[in-house]
């Protein structure tokens, strides 16, 4: 079997090490070009690329993957499947048509539920109790193919937006060498998905991280576990931006007294919040221009008091 990969991300990165573990021959890795991070502006490579070039494996970075010249490169390696997991481009149909099997797709969520660019992080901060994978069959329009074969998984308690990340893309893989172990033997069903019961998960957005202090505290926690990693869950105090990064739903009802938002509690266990039902215990926070930190070291260091409020700018 003969397979071009397409991946960037470390959620990628199970699938190709398992693949070619299994024996199977990867004879390109396609992934997003190099990029330039930090304050040094360093050359930085996506994880797929290390991977690869420790492993020897054929690299192509197209700035376009929908270009002629991606096409005609494409076409060369004359491939049975494309995988594709997490890789940043949108294919279009022409290059979808190349390999002679079928394009194959690992999404991070039980499809049609959750199609987009963000499954995990939107299955988090909807509260959702279980997600999963699933290995679709690619078609022009965006994870709406049908799908060969889902893994699901429960999203545990105190699961976030990369914890969850780590075991889907586990998942993946080996959803992924199932549903080619079936492709093989020519015993794998092509199930369409359910149009009607399709939800989306947009790609994460700087402003989709504010708290609305009027909103649940459970609902402010799974914001807060959901947007972990980018674009982290945030608010204000004293004018500059403070991100919540662990925080706890007490399961209390706040007094009425308290307007969303204002600090009740400050205590070695973290500050409570008022919010619009029940209260919010942070654990750990980073103000603007600082480290993370714990929120007893946040106290120890700021004359944060009761009665303060942590506003939505």
């Amino acid at each position: 079997m003969n397979i071009i990969f397409f991946g960037s991300s470390e959620f990628a990165l199970p699938a190709l090490e398992e693949l070619l573990e299994a024996g199977n021959k990867i004879s390109c890795v396609i992934t997003q070009e190099d990029k330039k991070q930090g304050r040094g502006m360093q050359i930085r490579y996506t994880p797929i690329k290390e991977f690869a070039l420790k492993n020897g494996l054929n690299i192509f970075q197209p700035a376009n993957i929908n270009s002629p010249q991606s096409s005609e490169f494409l076409k060369k390696h004359q491939p049975d499947l494309f995988i594709v997991a997490a890789y940043g481009q949108i294919l279009s149909p022409e290059i979808l048509a190349i390999p002679k099997i079928m394009p194959l797709n690992i999404h991070g969520s039980l499809l049609p539920s959750f199609r987009g660019a963000a499954p995990i992080n939107w299955a988090v901060i909807k509260g959702e109790s279980k997600t999963g994978v699933s290995i679709i069959k690619m078609s022009p329009r965006m994870d709406a193919g049908p799908i060969i074969l889902t893994k699901q998984t429960a999203i545990e308690e105190n699961d976030d937006a990369l914890t969850l990340e780590n075991k889907l893309s586990e998942l993946g893989a080996q959803a992924m060498l199932e549903s080619i172990s079936l492709i093989k033997s020519g015993k794998y069903t092509l199930i369409p998905q359910e149009e009607n019961k399709a939800t989306l998960a947009p790609k994460l957005k700087k402003d989709n991280g504010r708290i609305n202090w009027e909103d649940s505290a459970l609902n402010i926690r799974n914001l807060i576990r959901g947007c972990l990693g980018w674009p982290d869950a945030f608010t204000s105090y004293n004018g500059k931006i403070l991100k919540i990064l662990k925080a706890q739903d007490t399961g209390h009802k706040a007094q009425e007294k308290n307007k969303p938002g204002t600090i009740i509690q400050v205590s070695p266990e973290g500050i409570l919040v008022a919010t619009g039902e029940g209260s919010l215990l942070i654990k750990e926070l980073q103000l603007e221009g600082k480290k993370r930190m714990p929120s007893a070291d946040f106290v120890a260091g700021h004359k944060i008091k009761p009665g303060e409020i942590l506003d939505n700018f």
